[in-house]
């Protein structure tokens, strides 16, 4: 293979040529030539056969924005040298009567975001050049039918007619001729058929269509570049938080042609199976056709290999059995791609006239099973170093793997569609409170949870159903945040949805719902489903601990796991966690057996009758951190001490005020009167917390008390002393923090003293509030870690509620305002500032300060990337995202060397 001049692309031009020798550009000019024009430019700079092109650049795209959407003149001399280089290679002249040259024009970003801009094929035909390319090619049919194609892509891409009139057009040809199929249609047949779209044009557009070929050109240019703010693109982008600022590339190529008979073909391939992994040559390819007809459905695609066909059961011939030495010479370039690109290949091909030409390379999109395999077997092959295989695989991506998902050949029946708030599928009977769903999955019952928005109040609900789905609330929401954690599929925010808990009743877009009806809920999708869709069970195959394995050893940061049943725990050491993060323990205040304790020690008129009643919460306080301790013997273990306001333990409806009297001992009114009492306007930043022990220190010496008696009792058991690190949530000053410091080492030297033994722990505190930030050096003189709750510090910081704020964030991140949804990927500059200040002054009091995150953002790979350039010492995230910290953390980790 001869190779072309890869020269650099210049800064001072905004055109950049390939093909025929020419290489102005390479695969690391991305930023500048899109993908596609970058691969294109790489593809002919190591002589692949590809047809001679220009690439206008990104920055003409931003230019052609800030100048209302007009180019500037300067760049019509450039285009003019571009049109003169594909002439110059192809020996076609552009609007020749008698050899005319055809192009595409197509939009290329950085990154692939495939269907969402435009293209347009053919562009050069007009009455006098569609004869010309009828005579040159001796095909008559083919160039009519080039023609119709044109007409109808370019009405559509740059006129913005409606494209159903011409496809209208097309099927009553077909009808009146008795045909069902393109390829039945005479040469005569579409010069009639290119007679009715000219005319549709006039009606539609007021004009006759376009005949100049550069008028053609630069309408098409001028597409493609308006197509990257289309909606469709917008979405795209936010969705996989692409930056609106990158903007596209156009790419204007020399055509070739798939649709000139037998010997000419076009398809799509993959080096390897882009679903599964495995290394064998994947895709389709149609003979006789265009592009647009492989991905069009309007004819089969038939296989590239005998084996997939033969697989497949299929009869049309492959690739491999009706063109067997184009496939050969094919072969060859998927092994040079994929050797010279080290990583797996997405091609886009066309053969004219039995003649190979190769029209795209990138690299291609593939599941996390595909990539975990990928990664693996190319480390192994030899072809990247196991750093790289680290590096290849989209660490948010292993969501896919670590739950179940729906059934990609089942049908569904979408109702809704709400916030992928937790990764997985789910299908059951609808339950519209905690209770019912308990006692239904008690009996075996798989329940979806439907809620408006869920509560504390919920977790045995929620930890019974199969998968929550709520009306209201974000993606950091409590039914989120808790059904992550939990490893449960979660849809939140569907605001689609009226619920009428009373009634027991749902009711969307003129649907209705009641309990026991069938719902299935997607958490990867938001999507929400009337009846039951077949799932698919994850296989955590042997690439992934092969990977994990890899990943582990090229991290710094060490990953835990926010866990406060023994179930948490025990999934979160099978994810490889390295301890508990965040052991909240108001959740174990909620369970059946002991809330009513709780509601008397809340009711209690003073000290000596909190303290009886916490006197019955000890030991089962006892028993849960002995769990825990036996599950994480040897490792940390924090336990953040009660946080919630305590209204949040008193019943809300009418029953539960009068169930809550009888077994507590008091009339309806005094509970009233003392929930009355505790009501608070604003409890997110009110008596919690803190504040609770400051008031009533007694609460957190008894839960000292038992944390310190579970750790005795595991090591006396086990052997292995575990390690406490003891919590103060929602501290602002170091005085509140030496208080409670003081409650907590008077409840140890009590315990250890009755114990005869001794264990090593830690006093630290939750940096949750701006001040605490600013305070951090004062603060550490009594704490001996810091754990970023970054939660509530980005509600605390940014003024917002996350329960709230689903309303706007959406309208906020589209405008700019935040790049991403700073619940669910750190706000560096802002939250992250205040990380920076409060680790540095930390340090400075207190050099060995252990500093960790264990806000919702320990499991997002841009915000571990973040805690590792801060140098944390850990992330702590929910149970099924611990695998995924571990990867994003080794990531980061070899970014950073």
């Amino acid at each position: 293979m001869a190779t072309a001049a890869h020269a650099p692309s210049t800064a001072d031009r905004n055109v950049h040529r390939f093909g025929g020798g020419v290489s102005e550009g390479g695969a690391g000019d991305r930023e500048l030539l899109g993908g596609k024009g970058a691969n294109l430019a790489e593809m002919a700079s190591i002589g692949l056969p590809v047809p001679p092109g220009f690439t206008v650049d990104t920055r003409m795209c931003a230019r052609y924005y800030d100048e209302g959407e007009r180019f500037p003149d300067s760049l019509r001399a450039e285009v003019a040298d571009g049109i003169a280089h594909i002439e110059g290679v192809t020996g076609k002249r552009f609007g020749d009567a008698t050899d005319p040259l055809l192009v595409s024009v197509r939009s290329g970003a950085r990154v692939s975001m495939p269907g969402m801009m435009d293209t347009v094929l053919n562009l050069g035909l007009n009455d006098a050049t569609v004869e010309g390319l009828a005579t040159g090619s001796g095909d008559a049919r083919f160039a009519w039918d080039s023609y119709r194609r044109f007409i109808q892509m370019y009405s559509d891409v740059v006129l913005g007619l409606d494209h159903g009139a011409f496809e209208e057009a097309l099927e009553i040809a077909k009808e009146d001729r008795g045909f069902t199929l393109d390829t039945e249609l005479s040469a005569d047949d579409w010069r009639a058929l290119v007679g009715e779209y000219k005319a549709l044009v006039r009606r539609q557009w007021g004009k006759d269509f376009p005949q100049d070929v550069h008028e053609q050109l630069w309408g098409a240019m001028a597409a493609v570049f308006s197509s990257w703010q289309s909606e469709r693109a917008k979405v795209y982008r936010r969705l996989n938080d692409i930056p609106g600022g990158w903007g596209t590339a156009v790419n204007v190529q020399a055509m070739v042609f798939g649709n000139m008979g037998d010997s000419s073909a076009t398809g799509v391939a993959f080096t390897r199976d882009p679903a599964t992994g495995t290394r064998a040559y994947y895709g389709e390819f149609l003979i006789n056709a265009q592009g647009e007809d492989v991905v069009a459905g309007i004819r089969t695609p038939q296989y590239l290999t005998r084996a997939a066909r033969e697989e497949a059961g299929a009869r049309a011939a492959s690739m491999e059995e009706a063109m067997p030495t184009t496939f050969t010479e094919l072969a060859r370039v998927f092994d040079t791609l994929e050797t010279h690109y080290r990583d797996m290949q997405d091609i886009e091909f066309t053969v004219e006239r039995g003649v190979l030409w190769m029209l795209q390379t990138r690299s291609g999109k593939r599941t996390a099973k595909a990539a975990l395999k990928i990664a693996v077997e190319m480390a192994e092959e030899g072809l990247i170093t196991r750093n790289e295989a680290v590096l290849r695989v989209d660490a948010q991506a292993l969501d896919q793997l670590l739950h179940p998902t729906l059934d990609p050949e089942a049908s569904r029946d979408v109702i809704a569609k709400g916030l992928p708030a937790s990764p997985g599928a789910a299908s059951g009977t609808i339950a519209f409170d905690a209770e019912s769903a308990e006692k239904r999955a008690g009996a075996g019952e798989a329940v979806i949870l439907v809620r408006t928005e869920t509560s504390p109040e919920d977790i045995h609900g929620m930890h019974a159903a199969r998968g929550i789905l709520t009306a209201r609330g974000g993606m950091t929401s409590h039914a989120a945040v808790v059904a992550r954690g939990m490893g449960r599929p979660c849809v939140s925010g569907a605001g689609s949805l009226a619920i009428d808990a009373k009634a027991r009743r749902l009711r969307v877009g003129g649907r209705e719902f009641g309990e026991g009806d069938t719902l299935t809920i997607d958490g990867a999708t938001g999507e929400v489903m009337a009846g039951e869709v077949a799932t698919v069970q994850p296989e955590l195959a042997g690439d992934f601990g092969t990977l994990m394995e890899w990943a582990d050893a090229g991290r710094r940061l060490k990953v835990r796991a926010n866990a406060e049943t023994p179930l948490d725990c025990r999934t979160a050491r099978e994810f490889g966690a390295e301890g508990v993060g965040l052991c909240r323990t108001e959740h174990m205040f909620f369970e059946s057996g002991r809330i009513t304790a709780v509601r008397q020690m809340i009711l209690a008129e003073d000290e000596a009758g909190r303290r009886a009643a916490l006197d019955r919460l000890l030991p089962e306080q006892r028993a849960d951190f002995a769990e825990i301790f036996a599950i994480m013997a040897g490792l940390p273990v924090t336990i953040r001490l009660l946080d919630p306001p305590l209204h949040e333990f008193l019943p809300h409806e009418e029953a539960e005020f009068a169930e809550v009297a009888v077994a507590s001992g008091v009339s309806v009114e005094t509970l009233r009167r003392r929930a009355g009492e505790l009501h608070e306007f604003n409890p997110m930043l009110g008596h919690r917390g803190c504040r609770l022990g400051v008031t009533y220190p007694e609460i957190y010496e008894m839960q000292a008390r038992a944390l310190f008696e579970a750790a005795c009792d595991v090591a006396a058991s086990s052997g292995a002393a575990p390690i406490p690190e003891v919590m103060v949530p929602l501290v602002a000053t170091a005085r509140e923090l030496e208080l409670m410091k003081a409650v907590i080492d008077e409840a140890a030297r009590a315990v250890f003293a009755e114990k005869g033994r001794t264990l090593d722990y830690l006093v630290g505190t939750m940096i949750e509030l701006p001040r605490a930030a600013l305070k951090a050096g004062e603060i550490a003189e009594g704490a001996e870690f810091f754990s970023f709750g970054t939660n509530d510090l980005t509600q605390t910081t940014l003024g917002v509620s996350r329960d709230d704020a689903a309303r706007f964030l959406g309208a906020y991140v589209e405008k700019g305002i935040y790049a991403r949804d700073p619940f669910v990927s750190l706000d560096v500059e802002g939250v992250g500032e205040l990380i920076e200040i409060a680790a540095e002054r930390g340090r400075a009091t207190r050099p060995s300060i252990k500093l960790g995150i264990c806000g919702e953002h320990g499991g997002d790979p841009a915000s571990i990337a973040f805690c590792e350039k801060t140098g944390l010492d850990y992330v702590s995230a929910s149970p099924y995202r611990v695998p995924i910290a571990r990867l994003a953390a080794a990531q980061a980790a070899l970014r950073a060397r």
